[in-house]
């Protein structure tokens, strides 16, 4: 398992209601609800700011296949919304793309971009499966921990405190792997790359002191 971004996207917020500073790799910006809903409209709401993930993905994805093709386009946009409604107790979100030539275009191509736009990343992901984990980090002590040793450091594991996000055995296999009992090789690999990876279990089962 490994994730689409080195530095995960942190959202954090205050007690100004209901301002949300997001970080993501290259700054940060604000996201807010409306003024309808108690927020102050100061940045993008989570409606917007999902509506806006399919539309700028799918123009990226047009623009790279208008490149590709050699056409001349200048202008492309799209246009995103979404309802929700229910039936039989079962809710059902229904999302419209618009694709808005601004420039001349062939009547082919035109049709052909409207196929391409189905291919765009977002568009498959909010298509396919989505699973939301939603893990939470503990700093308690527990009644069992085992320790893991190497010269440097010492890896602490708190079974009763694991979430299993798996991250640590997909992502660093040569030190953790939890077919065999002593699933942890200390010495498996540097003590950077060790911590590094221990730093992003989510549960608070993995930590480590240093000797």
């Amino acid at each position: 398992m490994q994730y689409k971004f080195d530095k995960p996207v942190q959202g954090i917020i205050g007690q100004e209601k209901y301002q949300c500073t997001v970080e993501w790799r290259n700054g940060k910006f604000i996201a807010d609800e409306p003024v309808t809903a108690g927020g102050a409209d100061s940045g993008p709401d989570p409606f917007t700011l999902l509506l806006s993930s399919l539309a700028t993905c799918t123009l990226i994805t047009m623009r790279m296949y208008i490149d590709r093709k050699g056409w001349d386009i200048p202008q492309i946009g799209v246009n995103a919304n979404l309802y929700q409604e229910t039936k039989d107790s079962i809710s059902k979100t229904i999302i419209d793309r618009d694709i808005i030539f601004i420039s001349e275009m062939e009547d082919g191509q035109k049709v052909r971009l409207q196929e391409i736009a189905k291919h765009c990343p977002i568009s498959k992901i909010l298509e396919g499966e989505i699973n939301v984990r939603t893990f939470l980090f503990r700093d308690v002590e527990t009644e069992k921990q085992t320790d893991y040793s190497n010269d440097e450091i010492t890896v602490e594991w708190k079974p009763e405190l694991c979430q299993h996000s798996t991250r640590c055995f997909t992502q660093l296999p040569e030190v953790f792997n939890p077919r065999i009992k002593k699933w942890i090789d200390a010495n498996g690999a540097s003590t950077e790359k060790i911590t590094e990876q221990v730093k992003k279990c989510p549960s608070g089962a993995l930590t480590i002191k240093k000797k």
